[in-house]
């Protein structure tokens, strides 16, 4: 990366931290461009180099702050040891850690939670984004697949659709109970939806082609 890249490349960094701290401390609404830049200590043209509003730099955000929490509990399942299953119980149990994992590192991160706003999906299917010159690589579906992987005769019937159902639910659920423990506990929402994720994996799930 040669100095103008990397100059710019810095200016993004700055940019993408300031607005993630003021995002999460004084509220989307409550923030301007004119706070970002002026934390970010670049000028306000700049901002607009890379992003069209604060919503999109918002958008980038969410995406990035997902994908850093499932490659964490991605990271932390491979040092997981599973009881010796049929393949078909042992993803069911790999993807119940995976989202436990998540979920539990929001409950720890309840600002992060308020950020991230029931979009936990877009993590893994960058959803709205048009292609930028500086997005992350990171694909979070491609983990995912190699969980299947190690799991070789276990087939998902439309299993991109089957995960965005697991993360949308787990989002949405989590979100209220977390915050403000409504309409229960998120202890008590915890087996409530497992059993529900269980249940779309198990509808979802083949084993040598064959349903089960």
């Amino acid at each position: 990366m040669g100095k103008i890249e990397e100059k710019k490349f810095q200016k993004l960094n700055a940019l993408l931290k300031s607005s993630y701290e003021l995002f999460i401390t004084k509220g989307i609404s409550q923030t301007s461009i004119h706070d970002i830049v002026q934390k970010a200590g670049v000028a306000k043209g700049t901002f607009y180099l890379y992003f069209k509003d604060k919503y999109e730099i918002r958008d980038r955000l969410v995406v990035k702050t997902a994908e850093r929490l499932f490659l964490k509990g991605y990271q932390e399942l491979q040092k997981e040891k599973f009881a010796e299953e049929d393949a078909a119980k042992m993803f069911e149990e790999k993807t119940i850690f995976l989202i436990d994992y998540v979920l539990e590192e929001l409950q720890k991160n309840k600002l992060m939670l308020q950020f991230l706003s029931k979009n936990l999906s877009r993590g893994f299917f960058h959803l709205a984004l048009e292609p930028h010159e500086y997005s992350s690589e990171v694909k979070l579906i491609d983990y995912y697949y190699k969980v299947l992987e190690e799991n070789p005769t276990v087939h998902l019937r439309n299993p991109e659709i089957m995960l965005f159902l697991i993360v949308e639910l787990a989002g949405a659920t989590s979100f209220s109970t977390i915050l403000e423990n409504d309409p229960i506990s998120f202890e008590q929402l915890k087996p409530e939806l497992y059993s529900a994720i269980r249940a779309i994996i198990q509808s979802h799930i083949e084993v040598d082609g064959h349903e089960t």
